[in-house]
């Protein structure tokens, strides 16, 4: 069970009516704990309680869906993630397979309420909370409230008690990539509700293996098999259904995509609430594999540096890496790097709309993260078992072999292109993070 984490909440989540009034819990789970006193982060109003059950609703389709998992391993529910902070709500997670993220952020004129505390924690999505969620009208209030309240869930003199929940190590890693990809993306492409539903009425059916294309015909979006100029690459483009439930209370939406194709991002917006839609390159990939954050993860960053920049990004709840640097008089590339390190740890999301990063940290302890990659623990056996001999190390150029099975690597670094001998780097060119002997060469030199 290496890939999962198994932990109980000490509550389940409840909806409560109370006469005309429904109140919503979330149960809470965290292994760490910035304000302990504070058991509630939010309590208020929402402003469009219906249309955010809609967003709750297809998320958790979003979260038990997988396409590239066998059956059995479907069957393990996971449950989202959710952050206030900065006067907002924020719910987030992936597909099974990783290879979905979405994200419902509810904006400060959404919420009537107070924020105790800024915190994020994990969302207990059983069944009967689904129910609950599908049975709010669109002319009903409810109150929500994010935190430990109180134990179970009471509807129609019904009682849901707390349950183990499996938490995959991969949405973990996930989280980080999919944040920097995110800030590498920019937008294309805007549509009104019209154009949006029509481009989804006009996509193929079945589950679709070759690449598609979005492309604009005069004032008609389309997918298309052909690639032209500014079009927007869709790997397994029937991922896209989940958003159809959302589509009939949409005012528009925008498309994202990442600079180097690496993912797509879809952003549909109602009212004051917007829904981020996500997917990796392939159906058959998930973010948490992709290693965009590797680099970063072996740069030698000291703890006094990551505990000052998480009290700075606590107490602003947003990061700028351009700001960071010039304050600091250090290089935008370190920044970067610090920027990716505090991804990976859980601290930082991304906001398309306000191009910068929020501050949300993952109930994880810190420790757990840069163990969770295996080329990074191949990495560090390979400087280990002395498996790497130096060639050139200079400013301009980095050369190393490596010990292979049975063969021997060549790693060259130079300061626009890292290149090695090896399978996983001929097959990838570096697109999906830098293989291993790389990684050991970089770590060893400190580059």
């Amino acid at each position: 069970m290496e890939d999962t984490l198994i932990y109980n909440y000490s509550g389940a989540s409840s909806l409560v009516k109370n006469g005309a009034l429904e109140e919503l819990f979330l149960a809470q789970y965290s292994e760490i704990h910035k304000n302990t006193d504070t058991s509630c982060f939010f309590w208020g109003n929402v402003g469009q309680p219906f249309m955010l059950a809609r967003c709750l609703i297809t998320l958790s389709h979003i979260v038990r869906s997988s396409f590239s998992l066998s059956p059995f391993q479907m069957a393990l529910l996971k449950d989202p993630i959710v952050t206030a902070g900065n006067g907002r709500l924020r719910f987030e997670g992936f597909s099974h397979c990783a290879g979905v993220y979405a994200r419902i952020d509810v904006m400060p004129e959404g919420l009537d309420g107070e924020f105790p505390e800024n915190g994020t924690t994990n969302v207990d999505f059983n069944q009967p909370m689904i129910t609950a969620l599908g049975s709010i009208r669109p002319n009903e209030k409810i109150m929500l409230s994010v935190g430990e309240k109180e134990v179970g869930l009471y509807k129609n003199e019904e009682k849901i008690i707390e349950r183990k929940v499996p938490l995959p190590i991969k949405w973990i890693k996930g989280l980080g990539t999919v944040q920097v990809y995110l800030s590498e993306s920019e937008k294309r492409h805007s549509f009104n509700r019209i154009q949006t539903q029509q481009l989804f009425r006009a996509m193929p059916k079945g589950v679709i293996k070759t690449d598609y294309y979005l492309i604009v015909r005069g004032n008609k979006p389309i997918f298309s098999p052909v690639k032209s100029a500014e079009s927007v690459c869709i790997g397994g483009l029937h991922r896209l259904r989940l958003l159809e439930p959302l589509l009939p209370y949409i005012d528009s939406m925008q498309v994202f995509p990442h600079t180097h194709g690496q993912s797509a991002t879809w952003q549909l917006y109602m009212g004051n609430i917007r829904f981020c839609f996500s997917l990796s390159r392939e159906s058959w990939r998930g973010f948490s594999g992709e290693g965009a954050l590797l680099d970063s993860l072996i740069s030698e960053i000291s703890d006094e540096w990551i505990d000052a920049l998480d009290k700075y990004a606590y107490a602003n709840q947003s990061f700028h890496p351009a700001k960071l640097a010039l304050e600091e008089n250090i290089s935008f590339e370190k920044s970067e790097n610090v920027t990716a390190r505090l991804a990976a740890m859980g601290l930082l999301g991304y906001d398309l709309d306000n191009r910068e990063f929020f501050y949300r940290r993952l109930p994880f302890k810190l420790s757990r993260i840069i163990g969770l990659n295996p080329r990074i623990k191949n990495a560090e056996k390979l400087i280990e078992d002395g498996k790497i001999e130096m060639l050139n190390n200079s400013k301009e150029r980095t050369e190393a072999r490596v010990v292979g099975n049975g063969v021997h690597h060549t790693v060259i670094i130079g300061k626009e292109r890292e290149r090695c001998t090896c399978e996983w780097f001929s097959k990838y060119q570096g697109e999906r993070g830098p293989c291993k002997h790389i990684l050991a060469v970089k770590k060893l030199v400190n580059i």
